[in-house]
C-alpha cells in the first residue's frame, strides 16, 4: 500500500486549532503501518468524550468545541479519520472500504484507551463510529448522532445524488470552499485553509473522492450488509442514545427519526434540532453543542 503523509509545517500556526498532536498506530491489511492523529485535552482521569467527524474535514471541526468541554472537566479525544486531516493517507481510491475504515478507528480507539466513553459522530463519523461502538459496546456509556445516518441500501435523497455526481466527475476537491458552502454563515480565509492544509495537491485527496461512494445507498453497495448489523445492535442498544442535528441539512433531514424510533436508549432523551445550523453544524452551533453534551453527560 502506498501511503501519503502531510508535512507536519502544513499544519503550523492554524487559526484556532492550538492543540498537541497525538498519534497511534494501526495496521492496514496488508500489514502496512497507518498513522492516526487526533486530539487528546483535558483530565486524563476523566471518562472522555469522542468527537469523530467526516468527510472531508478532521478534527479542526471541533475547535470551539474542544476548549468549552476541556473547561468542564473532560477528556476529550477526536481522531482524524485515516485519509483525512493528520493522519496518513492511503494513496489510492481502491484502498478505502467502509468495513476498513471501521476496523482502523476500531484499533485507534483501543490504542487510545478510550473507556467509559461518550460518542459525538457527526456524518462519516457516524456512518463509521457507530460500527465501532456497538463492536466495543464496554468502551461506550452513552452515544450521540449529530447530522448522520445509517443507509441500507434505500436509494439517495436529491441532496445525496447531487453531492455523488459532483463527486463522481471530480479529480480534486475544493475541501475548504466546500465545507463553507455547508455552514450556515461561511467560513473566513484562515478556515478555509486550515481545512485545506491536509491536501498539498490532490494526490493526498483519495479518502475524500473515495467516501461519497462508500455511502451504503444502493442495495448491492458492499457496506449494506455492516449497517444492517449495525442497526441490528442498535436495537437492542439500551445506554443513553442522543440526536442533535441542524435544521439546515439537506442530507440527514429527518434522519434523527430512525434513530429516536429505533434504538430504545433514545427514548425519553432530551433530542434537539439546532437552528440555525448547516450540515457542518458544529461551526454554527459550537457553543450549544458542547453544553448539550455536557448536559448529557452529567
Amino acid at each position: 500500500m502506498d501511503v501519503k503523509r502531510t508535512p507536519d509545517e502544513r499544519f503550523g500556526d492554524l487559526d484556532g486549532f492550538p492543540f498537541a498532536p497525538h498519534f497511534a498506530e494501526v495496521k492496514a491489511e496488508d500489514g502496512t503501518l497507518l498513522r492516526v492523529h487526533y486530539v487528546d485535552e483535558g483530565p486524563r482521569t476523566a471518562a472522555p468524550v469522542v468527537l469523530m467527524h467526516g468527510n472531508p474535514s478532521w478534527s479542526y471541526l471541533y475547535r470551539k468545541i474542544i476548549p468549552r468541554l476541556v473547561a468542564h472537566g473532560h477528556r476529550v479525544l477526536a481522531p482524524d479519520l485515516v485519509g483525512l486531516g493528520r493522519s496518513d493517507k492511503p494513496a489510492a481510491r481502491g484502498d478505502y472500504s467502509l468495513a476498513r475504515h471501521v476496523d482502523w478507528m476500531s484499533q485507534w480507539l483501543v490504542a487510545a484507551g478510550a473507556e467509559d466513553a461518550t460518542l459525538f459522530a457527526q456524518d462519516w463519523g457516524g456512518v463509521i463510529g457507530f460500527p465501532v461502538a456497538v463492536r466495543h459496546p464496554e468502551r461506550f456509556a452513552r452515544l450521540i448522532a449529530a447530522n448522520t445516518g445509517l443507509p441500507t441500501g434505500q436509494g439517495a435523497s436529491q441532496a445525496l445524488q447531487d453531492w455523488l455526481d459532483y463527486s463522481d466527475r471530480a479529480t480534486s476537491l475544493p475541501v475548504g470552499q466546500l465545507i463553507g458552502s455547508w455552514v450556515v454563515n461561511g467560513l473566513g480565509d484562515a478556515e478555509k485553509r486550515a481545512y485545506d492544509a491536509p491536501f498539498p495537491d490532490p494526490s493526498f485527496q483519495a479518502a475524500a473522492l473515495s467516501f461519497p461512494r462508500l455511502i451504503p445507498l444502493q442495495p448491492d453497495n458492499p457496506g449494506v450488509p455492516l449497517m444492517r448489523e449495525t442497526w441490528q445492535r442498535l436495537e437492542r442498544w439500551t445506554k443513553p442514545f442522543l440526536t442533535v442535528f441542524g435544521d439546515r441539512d439537506p442530507i440527514s433531514k429527518g434522519a434523527e427519526r430512525s434513530f429516536q424510533e429505533r434504538v430504545p436508549g433514545a427514548a425519553g432523551q432530551p433530542h434537539v434540532i439546532l437552528s440555525p445550523a448547516h450540515h457542518f453544524l458544529q461551526e454554527d452551533q459550537p457553543e450549544a453543542i458542547a453544553e448539550h453534551i455536557h448536559a448529557f453527560v452529567r
